[in-house]
């Protein structure tokens, strides 16, 4: 189940179960990091729109076409937060940022996405 939208962050754990559950609602994974770090390690599934290129992303995810929910990860945290609230501000409720990002995605979830 995706978290309210009375909250900013989804946690490691609740994205797991996202993407493990058959009766999960549609979202879109997006890692807001940029191309070599993209490269180094990943979430399965995720879709690159680096946060330095932000402003031409809205677009196309901001979408009528594409209700889909956004979860958005980074590094660590911040620059998904900065994203989610990009997103909000342009009228996209249902963003959120992965809580402690992909470094946290990779101690607690699955070890065997590379840390750096």
């Amino acid at each position: 189940m995706l978290p309210t939208t009375d909250e900013f962050e989804i946690t490691p754990a609740a994205l797991a179960a996202l993407l493990r559950s058959d009766e999960a609602p549609t979202f879109r994974l997006i890692d807001c990091r940029e191309e070599d770090e993209f490269a180094l390690c990943r979430i399965e599934g995720a879709e690159l729109y680096p946060l330095s290129r932000f402003a031409d992303a809205p677009a196309k995810l901001l979408s009528a076409d594409d209700p889909r929910a956004l979860i958005v990860y980074c590094h660590h945290g911040m620059r998904s937060m900065n994203a989610t609230l990009f997103l909000r501000n342009r009228g996209k409720e249902n963003v959120w940022s992965l809580a402690g990002g992909i470094e946290r995605w990779s101690t607690s979830i699955d070890p065997t996405v590379a840390r750096y």
